[in-house]
Parts: structure tokens; C-alpha cells; sequence
């Protein structure tokens, strides 16, 4: 069996998931980060509420791990819903029949959130363009040449999306959402006050340090960060007096095998296979999953995203390329820059 990878952004399993939410903001004041998403997002909940409308549709984009089914709850929360939101997701949607129960069973104001929404097929994608638009679908009611179609009416909902690659969304359902936000990577003083709240909900003790040195290898991402810190206080319950300082989150982090960067065994294997294969690069996506035994998705969903925003990977038209931090970072020698393309002796695949 794989071992879990401890810093990726996607939730660890249902247990996790619980867990966190013990953890997470019930309100738009007590979200910490994301700031210019919290300021818009506050602007056009407080127009909604003051029209006692339903909010528009809102599309939700960025790396898993970010807060996007937090903020799914927040909105209907602060919309007098927060027991009236239904949750699913893209592959969980087989059919149009699956959507129109749901769909017929919401109520005026009612949360709909649809995580991974780049994973619905087509023909449930369509189906949803006239809810979305006219509060309204056409559903057939039986198949073959006695097959009819009945038109539902529909209350008035708000459709919440959440997709970790909004360049998967066709157009069309792109359009239809009238509110949409992307969501960051977390600073480190965000992370920080993350932590530090968290600590207190899981009667940690911890100094500031030690919490700074969770955020600073938490990779951006609040899931991951509140992950470390479980991870380590049971290190410090087992290995230590129970409390958290610098020196035990360092042997903690350094038994999960997370560098200084944040980096785990995963991303040095990517920056490895990038330079000693592909010479630095360029190099194709698929290439490289090939080389490392990986598939595509995990690469470009829970490894890329950090190294491209850490400017340790560039990505280019001809592929994948190594950045002069990358090779400092693996304590190797930054090579000189080769004179022509043909020289660079890459690969690329897409």
C-alpha cells in the first residue's frame, strides 16, 4: 500500500475530514487569508441579503486544500442556510437523474455545492445550463419513440462549484457562474494565525516559533498545516513532554521526511527526474509521470502547483524546466545556460 503523503493538499479520508471541522471558520470574520476573495465575496453577500435574494451562482478555483468547501459553508452560513446546503461532487453526478432529485428537492435560498464540477460529464453539464439560468429543467420522463419531456420549475438556489483546474470548464459553464473567486496560496503570518487558533481548539501548547515553523513548511495550504500539527502533537504526546517547540518539530517534520521548503520525497523526485533525466529541461508532463511512475493528474494537481508558485519549476511551450533555485534547493550545481534550444536536450509530450 502507498504511504499517505502527508503534505498534499487532498483530504486524507473521512475520519480527516471530521476532524476538521472542529477546526474551520463558521463565519466570513473568522476566515483568516484571502483576503481580496473575503472583501469581494462580502460585498456581494450583503447586496444579496439586503435584496433578500439568493447570492448568485459563485465558481470557486485553486489547489486542493485551500478552503473552497469551507467557504461553500461559510456563504450558506452567512445566508441564514447552513442547514440547507447539499453537498456532492462531479464524478458522484452518473446521470441527469442523479441531479434531479436534488435539484427538484431545493428550497427557495437553498446551498448547492458540487466539488471537482470539471468532472461532470456532458450531458449532465447541459442538463444544469437552464437550472443554473432559468431555474428551470427539462427531464424525460421515459425513453424511445413514447419518450416525454417535462419542464420543472425550480426555486430559486445558489449553485457553489469547486474545481481544482478551472481550465477543464468548458466555456459554457464557466459563463454561467455571475461570482467568481481564486483562491490562493496562504501566506505564512495566515498560516501562522491558522495554526495558532487551531493549537487552542486542540489544546496544543505550543511557542510561536515552533508554529511558524509548521507554517512555513505547510506549503501554503491550511489543510496541510492543520495536518502537521496533529502529526506533530502526537510526536510531542509520545517522543516529548506534550508541548511543541522548535526542536521537537523539527524531528517530528523530519521523520515525515519535510525539508525546510515544505518539500516531501514526491517533490524532490520530481526536481530530480526534471535535472538528471531531462537535464533541467524542457521536459513533457507525461515524460516525466513516466519516469517517476507517477500518473499525470497527481503531478499536476498535488506537486506543480507548489513548485511553479515557489519558482522552482517554469513551465514553458516546450515543457517542464528546472529553475536555478531548484538545483541549489538538491545542492547541485546550477549548469550554464545552453546557447540554443537544441541544446537544452528536452522532452516534451504536452
Amino acid at each position: 500500500m502507498a504511504r499517505e503523503r502527508v503534505i498534499s493538499g487532498e483530504p486524507a479520508g473521512l475520519r480527516e475530514e471530521q476532524s476538521n471541522w472542529a477546526l474551520r471558520p463558521r463565519r466570513l470574520a473568522e476566515v483568516v487569508g484571502q483576503c481580496q476573495v473575503i472583501e469581494q465575496l462580502r460585498v456581494a453577500l450583503d447586496a444579496a441579503i439586503k435584496r433578500r435574494e439568493p447570492l448568485e451562482h459563485a465558481l470557486l478555483d485553486g489547489p486542493p486544500g485551500l478552503g473552497k468547501t469551507t467557504l461553500a459553508h461559510v456563504i450558506a452560513e452567512e445566508m441564514g442556510v447552513a442547514d440547507r446546503i447539499r453537498v456532492t461532487s462531479g464524478p458522484a453526478i452518473v446521470k441527469q437523474g442523479d441531479l434531479m432529485s436534488t435539484l427538484t428537492n431545493l428550497d427557495e435560498g437553498d446551498v448547492l455545492f458540487i466539488d471537482e464540477i470539471h468532472r461532470l460529464n456532458q450531458a449532465v453539464e447541459e442538463f444544469l445550463y437552464p437550472a443554473m439560468e432559468d431555474f428551470r429543467v427539462d427531464f424525460t420522463i421515459e425513453g424511445g419513440l413514447g419518450g416525454r419531456t417535462v419542464n420543472f420549475r425550480l426555486k430559486r438556489f445558489t449553485l457553489i462549484g469547486a474545481t481544482t483546474r478551472a481550465g477543464m470548464l468548458t466555456a459554457a459553464l464557466r459563463d454561467r457562474f455571475g461570482l467568481r473567486y481564486h483562491m490562493e496560496f496562504y501566506e505564512p503570518d495566515d498560516l501562522w494565525e491558522i495554526l495558532r487558533r487551531s493549537a487552542v481548539r486542540l489544546e496544543v501548547k505550543a511557542d510561536e516559533d515552533s508554529l511558524r515553523m509548521l507554517a512555513e513548511r505547510s506549503r501554503g495550504t491550511p489543510r496541510v498545516a492543520n495536518r502537521l500539527l496533529r502529526r506533530v502533537r502526537d510526536y510531542a504526546q509520545v517522543r516529548a513532554d506534550g508541548a511543541l517547540n522548535v526542536g521537537v518539530v523539527e524531528k517530528a517534520l523530519a521523520i515525515e521526511e519535510i525539508d525546510p521548503a515544505g518539500l516531501d520525497r514526491l517533490d524532490r523526485a520530481f526536481l530530480s527526474a526534471l535535472i538528471e533525466t531531462y537535464r533541467g529541461g524542457p521536459a513533457g508532463i507525461e515524460a516525466l509521470a513516466a519516469t517517476m511512475g507517477q500518473s499525470r493528474d497527481t503531478l499536476e494537481d498535488m506537486v506543480e502547483p507548489f513548485l511553479l508558485q515557489r519558482g522552482l519549476v517554469t513551465r514553458t511551450r516546450q515543457g517542464r524546466c528546472a529553475a536555478d533555485r531548484a538545483y541549489e534547493h538538491l545542492g547541485m550545481a546550477v549548469p550554464p545556460q545552453p546557447d540554443s534550444p537544441e541544446e537544452a536536450g528536452g522532452l516534451f509530450d504536452g
